[in-house]
């Protein structure tokens, strides 16, 4: 089955890095309301465009007049963020990212992105979401690699208890270590290159700065 990759455009902050750039590389792209402001930083044309409209000006909706829409009211029961998503996953994507998820002016919004991370991860979708200063990846039962720069701040964020989370190639390794639901043990490591993580159970994201080297 070809590998399917679609962007999901979101309100959030968004810096155009090289990372950034590359990690987009070969997507195609839907935009939630007003995160159609970064497709002009990205210089993307996306394949859609959904939302309220609630954040969008009209100077936007002219420079993307071409781009179709699908109107929602404002009174609904999903965030613009969700129904991109319900369209990329209709439209056969096998992968996402969401770009401008992270930061903002709506802590809500922010994390709910991050509880939706860890959702379709369950669900067996791969995803990440980024700011392209900052990233996050859910962390669930399993392996997992993170390919971070040496160097590089992240943090182990549990949305519950967690039970054999082992992290290797990083300053502070762990192995088969029971985190309480709270704790902040697993704030400010360090990558020495691709992350390795397992864990046995529990739910978490894993927040990076890749380009944050204060650590080192």
């Amino acid at each position: 089955m070809t590998r399917s990759t679609y962007t999901i455009l979101l309100g959030g902050a968004l810096t155009l890095t090289a990372r950034l750039a590359a990690q987009l590389s070969g997507s195609r792209f839907i935009a939630a309301d007003g995160g159609m402001r970064h497709a002009k930083t990205l210089g993307v044309v996306p394949d859609l465009w959904v939302g309220d409209f609630d954040s969008t000006d009209e100077a936007l909706l002219a420079d993307f007049a071409e781009v179709p829409r699908e109107n929602y009211p404002a009174a609904k029961n999903a965030t613009d963020g969700e129904l991109a998503v319900e369209a990329a996953i209709a439209r056969g994507a096998t992968a996402l990212i969401f770009a401008g998820a992270l930061g903002g002016t709506r802590s809500d919004h922010a994390f709910l992105h991050l509880l939706q991370l860890a959702a379709l991860a369950e669900e067996g979708h791969a995803a990440f979401m980024t700011s392209g200063e900052e990233e996050a990846y859910a962390l669930m039962p399993g392996t997992h690699e993170i390919d971070l720069p040496k160097g590089s701040l992240f943090s182990v964020l549990g949305f519950t208890a967690l039970s054999g989370l082992s992290i290797g190639n990083a300053r502070y390794p762990l192995d088969d270590f029971a985190l309480p639901f709270g704790s902040s043990r697993t704030i400010s490591n360090v990558a020495e290159g691709p992350v390795r993580f397992s864990l046995k159970s529990g739910r978490a994201v894993v927040l990076a700065r890749p380009y944050d080297l204060s650590g080192a």
